[in-house]
């Protein structure tokens, strides 16, 4: 087996679907969501005040910044699916192009980067979480089975000189670092 998906032991009796392609061209595998899921309204708590007063240079109170930074915060929405593949590939999650368009959904850094030994790593089976914001006036319904993202196998290059990392992945979601 070169690569591909399987579902997580703790959704092994949860009727889920691994990634597929959509049409016989697609590049992308969607992934559907593996629960129902509510994504928040970034529009919510005072975020549009805390805005102004940043603009305007005014002072923020502690907690305003504080709900306008827990409004920013990602949402994980579980998958419930696990990725292998070889060591010279990785796994890009990217949008949909309806998420946006029809659900106000992004994702926050552009697109997701899964690495080869992501993948029952020590203290993580890998299971892959779709990041996203809602930047729609209202909140977001997810619903078990809902088509959330897209993901690419690609192989990568490595640098000629490149000191060789010593560290091995220990952990699950951003556990290679700060």
């Amino acid at each position: 087996m070169t690569r591909g998906f399987e579902i997580v032991s703790s959704y092994t009796d949860k009727d889920l679907r691994v990634p597929y392609r959509s049409t016989q061209q697609a590049a992308g595998y969607d992934f559907e969501s593996a629960v129902d899921f509510t994504v928040p309204s970034i529009w919510k708590l005072n975020f549009l005040k805390v805005l102004w007063a940043i603009w305007h240079q005014e002072t923020v109170s502690a907690a305003e910044t504080d709900k306008a930074k827990a409004i920013l915060k990602p949402f994980l929405i579980p998958t419930g699916i696990k990725a292998y593949m070889g060591a010279d590939e990785v796994l890009i999650l990217a949008n949909r192009s309806s998420n946006p368009l029809k659900r106000g959904l992004v994702i926050p850094n552009g697109i997701g980067v899964i690495d080869a030994d992501y993948y029952n790593n020590d203290s993580n089976e890998g299971e892959i979480f779709m990041q996203v914001l809602n930047f729609g006036l209202t909140d977001v319904l997810i619903k078990k089975g809902d088509r959330i993202g897209q993901g690419i196998f690609l192989n990568y290059l490595t640098a000629d000189n490149e000191a060789q990392p010593r560290q091995q992945r220990k952990g699950g979601f951003g556990s290679s670092g700060r």
